[in-house]
């Protein structure tokens, strides 16, 4: 491990990292972060002289799921804050093995219930 991935990062080298750009002006989305961080509390930046806040690998870490959860899975804030409040620390990829199989579920209650619609139609006629 190089000093890099374990020095502290400031919030704009996260938004960075976690691509969190404004596509009309090209600008960081440094307010994003700072939202996350009111949201959830296991997000711990060091706020130092002048209020310049450093964020270290761990808090880093659950940015990164926090953003993949909230923009690419369509999660809710509630959502999201019950999964990090769980005893069970998930990585990334059992959240998208978790989120599958959620979605397996979802479709096959869906599939559940157009039966029963069809079911009901069939005994109309």
């Amino acid at each position: 491990m190089n000093k890099n991935d374990t020095a502290y990062k400031t919030i704009g080298e996260v938004a960075k990292l976690l691509n969190l750009i404004n596509k009309k002006n090209g600008s960081l989305n440094t307010h994003t972060i700072r939202f996350w961080e009111k949201e959830f509390k296991q997000i711990r930046p060091k706020i130092l002289t002048g209020k310049r806040r450093y964020y270290d690998q761990s808090s880093i870490e659950i940015l990164k799921k926090v953003k993949f959860l909230l923009k690419e899975q369509g999660m809710t804030i509630n959502g999201v804050k019950k999964l990090l409040n769980n005893d069970k620390s998930l990585k990334l990829d059992e959240f998208t093995n978790n989120s599958i199989s959620v979605n397996n579920i979802k479709i096959k209650n869906k599939l559940k219930n157009i039966s029963n619609l069809v079911k009901q139609i069939k005994k109309l006629k």
